[in-house]
């Protein structure tokens, strides 16, 4: 496991009718504010401020396909290439990272074939090399 040291972060919210919403400084939008958003917010300004990752080679919530499926990862990390470097599923912070979550970032990988699998859900961090299908646990982040 990981423990990750958060920046600090002052995010932009606002209110809209009954809705919070966060600007995502990655896709330069308002968002809903979910508990999951909240994980991905802080994830992302630790990937930007902490690893130094500009926020060009970041894509969040992008649409893949599994088979006939249509489905959205939570943000993947490129390298200077724009080759997919990282894969990082994000799940609120009271869901318990097990294999299901595991699986899922797995799944998406298929289509992907990214070096770097990360699970969080804010409060724990699980990272993993995929190198020749055999996956490491390791206990750090590349950084850019």
């Amino acid at each position: 496991m990981i423990k990750i040291a958060y920046p600090v972060y002052v995010p932009k919210v606002k209110k809209e009718v009954d809705k919070e919403l966060i600007f995502d400084e990655v896709r330069k939008q308002w968002v809903l504010l979910t508990p999951e958003e909240w994980v991905r917010q802080n994830f992302l300004q630790y990937l930007i401020q902490v690893k130094k990752y500009p926020g060009s080679l970041i894509a969040v919530e992008k649409e893949i396909f599994l088979n006939d499926l249509k489905k959205r990862f939570d943000i993947v990390v490129y390298d200077k290439n724009t080759k997919p470097l990282m894969l990082i599923e994000c799940k609120e912070m009271n869901v318990v990272l097990d294999k299901s979550v595991l699986n899922q970032v797995l799944r998406y990988n298929i289509n992907l074939q990214v070096p770097y699998l990360v699970i969080t859900n804010g409060s724990y961090c699980y990272a993993f090399t995929n190198e020749h299908q055999q996956l490491q646990e390791i206990n750090w982040l590349p950084d850019f």
